[in-house]
């Protein structure tokens, strides 16, 4: 009983309607892209079974270094055979040309014993040049006499690239009494705890091809398959192309670091463009590299007025040898601002990048329309299950800055 005047305070609780909106917010981690950029950027292709890979073959260019010094006269050149890349001596046959770039001469191959090549001096017009210990001979073809006899044969060879599929399984279940309790906010939990499973599930994926780390082993007594992203496939392939700035980030130092993902091109059709993942950090650091390296003026427009608009925000960088497209991903700034991620940046050739699906996203249903429960819970539920792999096929192609952080001029 309540004597005077009624007022809120009187009411039991829960006794008067709530007032909510019915839409439930998701928030996620901020960046300039779709939570899920890079998974929506690439082409499927289908995995026959786990492991699935393919064959690349690299383009030679045979060089010599000498480690001793030789006279003009000199037909026989001690060279270092310690580097046992495909660009070295090994790859040489008899006609080929060799130049030395610091005399200008051009020798030709003829033969290898030990660390000695022997060569014919005196090809071409600049004549036979003394030569000195260090100097690089570089491949510039080859020249045969009439009546030649033919030279040996070069073979390129395959190399294999492989990599595991990975099961990602997310499962969601609202029990029946629950779903048929209406709410006040959202879809229903039904539909909410789909959703819910879903965004986890694509962010479970795009987590791996970052971060994934590739095993087969076993789990349970099972078999059990993970992928390598593109992190550990940079550091395996290419870990020459993972670079950790300094105290500061100059034009300077970023320029460097991303020339050495323009060296080789999958596509050789395309202009050589990359598309750099970056967090927040990264992203500001970036776009205050240009303003500090940069003039710019505020002007008047057409019709006299100063624009109400200022700021810079850089989405593209041209350097002379590339195009670099910039994303602010948003899993890179999952973790704060704080975490080195924010500050971190990979540099990917998307023409280099390809999914793999052995299934294809499906959605087991329970207790669905009607359908019965196996274990009997009254209850309804799903499982989303994947399973893919990611191939990179030009590794050389991908990068990874560390420490884009305290941008400075230079």
């Amino acid at each position: 009983m309540a004597v005077g005047l009624l007022a809120t305070a009187a009411l039991p609780q829960d006794l008067a309607r709530k007032s909510f909106a019915g839409m439930i917010t998701r928030l996620m981690p901020n960046g300039s892209a779709p939570l899920y950029a890079l998974t929506s950027l690439l082409r499927d292709e289908t995995a026959l079974q786990i492991e699935h890979g393919y064959f690349s073959k690299t383009m030679i260019f045979p060089k010599v270094t000498l480690t001793a010094a030789a006279t003009s006269g000199a037909t026989t050149l001690t060279i270092d055979t310690s580097d046992t890349t495909q660009t070295t001596y090994a790859n040489l046959v008899n006609g080929d040309l060799l130049r030395n770039p610091t005399t200008g001469e051009i020798v030709m191959y003829s033969s290898i014993a030990g660390a000695n090549i022997t060569v014919k001096r005196n090809v071409g017009s600049n004549g036979a040049v003394a030569m000195s210990s260090g100097d690089v001979l570089y491949h510039v073809g080859n020249a045969f006499e009439e009546g030649s006899t033919r030279p040996s044969s070069v073979q390129i060879i395959a190399v294999r690239n492989t990599n595991y599929t990975q099961i990602f399984r997310n499962s969601w279940s609202v029990s029946k009494t629950l779903a048929a309790m209406p709410m006040i906010a959202g879809n229903g939990q039904v539909q909410e705890s789909k959703q819910d499973c879903a965004a986890l599930h694509a962010m479970a994926i795009e987590k791996a091809l970052f971060w994934g780390q590739k095993q087969l082993s076993t789990y349970n007594g099972n078999p059990f398959h993970t992928m390598d992203g593109i992190f550990a496939t940079v550091a395996a392939q290419a870990s020459s192309n993972i670079t950790t700035i300094g105290a500061s980030t100059t034009w300077t130092a970023l320029e460097a670091a991303l020339e050495k993902t323009l060296q080789t091109q999958t596509d050789p059709k395309g202009a050589p463009i990359r598309t750099i993942f970056c967090g927040g950090v990264a992203k500001r650091t970036i776009t205050n590299v240009a303003r500090l390296n940069s003039q710019y003026m505020i002007e008047q427009d057409s019709t006299g007025r100063t624009t109400t608009e200022w700021g810079l925000q850089i989405t593209t960088i041209h350097t002379p040898r590339g195009t670099f497209e910039v994303i602010d991903h948003p899993l890179f700034n999952a973790y704060g601002q704080a975490n080195a991620l924010a500050a971190t940046a990979v540099i990917c050739d998307l023409d280099a990048i390809n999914l793999a699906y052995l299934r294809k996203t499906e959605d087991m249903q329970y207790n669905n329309n009607g359908t019965p429960v196996d274990i009997g819970v009254d209850a309804q539920g799903g499982t989303l299950t994947t399973e893919l792999t990611m191939l990179i096929k030009n590794a050389a192609a991908f990068g990874i800055i560390n420490n884009l952080t305290n941008p400075a001029q230079g």
